[in-house]
């Protein structure tokens, strides 16, 4: 009977706890049970933002609850970015984030990064990838790369180009390309890609690599000249691009394959039943044929990865790639 007693009173401490942890384990059981909201820390309008409204209209049935994408721009991405970090841990606000957010700032804004991306976001998936593009204005008389690297040869630093910004993969790639070809051109840095497109439309400024979504409207309309696509390969999944070269053709042994890619992380500590959820209605979006369908136009084509674990491991090659990158460059932004 005592060792009896003795189990029963044992028990009752077990027994007293399970009510404590049955709350949380439901909460985690039945997400999502309200809104869930998804930062874009750009502002409305841009190639994120598309991304993140057409995301979470297919989200949603999915999901079975409303996404509401919230708009949280600044600081190049990261007061969005650590505004999901310092959030609840609980899958309720998931950050869009960018490339250059996830792994190019922190080694841009040395001393001003709010937060470290790898630290302090878990990793759910990457959505969609697209590479950037070479344009100039089409009055201007280069008509091929070759064209436009002779030219930046005999006159050292007179051809000028715009950029979205000091650091940005617009930045990069072409601090990447210039130094693979043996050329000097002179970097004019803008507010965001609006302004740079402007004036390369008004010719102020002689070229410029952007993302696809972009750009299209202006070569499609023919104010712009596409020269080259700053992937390794050419791209198939935008029909006016197809006979665009990659840098596999034009810098040949470079190893360039610069990619503008998406991704959804979430804040670090959040259970892994909800990444793991959040994960499965993702990639559900991502394989959509209607999404492929809306996103291929714009110049972006959907990915994702098999698990949060392989989108972690591919945020590290990424991160590493990236501070290389930025070092060749000498950008800072602070």
């Amino acid at each position: 009977m005592p060792q009896t007693r003795r189990a029963l009173l044992g028990a009752v401490p077990a027994l007293a706890m399970a009510p404590l942890a049955s709350p949380a384990l439901a909460q985690q059981a039945a997400y999502p049970n309200r809104p869930v909201r998804l930062v874009v820390p750009f502002a409305p309008g841009g190639a994120v933002d598309i991304t993140g409204r057409l995301l979470a209209e297919k989200l949603q049935p999915i999901l079975g609850q409303n996404i509401v994408v919230e708009n949280r721009g600044g600081a190049g991405g990261n007061i969005g970015a650590d505004a999901v970090a310092k959030a609840e841990k609980d899958g309720y606000t998931a950050l869009l984030g960018s490339v250059s957010i996830l792994t190019a700032n922190k080694y841009l804004f040395r001393r001003s990064m709010p937060l470290d991306p790898l630290k302090d976001l878990a990793p759910v998936t990457r959505v969609t990838t697209g590479t950037v593009l070479l344009v100039v204005n089409a009055q201007r008389p280069w008509r091929t790369f070759a064209d436009l690297v002779a030219a930046a040869k005999k006159d050292p630093g007179k051809i000028t180009m715009g950029s979205s910004g000091t650091g940005t993969v617009s930045h990069i790639t072409m601090s990447t390309v210039s130094r693979a070809a043996g050329i000097e051109v002179t970097h004019v840095p803008y507010r965001g890609g609006g302004p740079a497109i402007a004036d390369l439309v008004a010719g102020n400024i002689d070229m410029m690599f952007d993302v696809i979504p972009a750009l299209m409207p202006h070569v499609r309309e023919g104010r712009f000249r596409a020269l080259a696509v700053g992937s390794a390969d050419r791209i198939s999944y935008v029909p006016e691009l197809k006979d665009v070269p990659g840098m596999k053709e034009l810098l040949p042994n470079s190893n360039i394959d610069m990619q503008s890619w998406y991704a959804v992380n979430v804040p670090a500590g959040t259970p892994q039943a909800v990444i793991d959820k959040l994960h499965s209605s993702l990639v559900q979006v991502a394989k959509s044929e209607d999404f492929k369908t809306r996103m291929e136009p714009l110049g972006f084509t959907p990915i994702w990865d098999e698990t949060p674990a392989a989108y972690n491991q591919y945020l590290q090659q990424q991160d590493q790639l990236w501070k290389r990158l930025v070092e060749e460059s000498g950008a800072t932004l602070d």
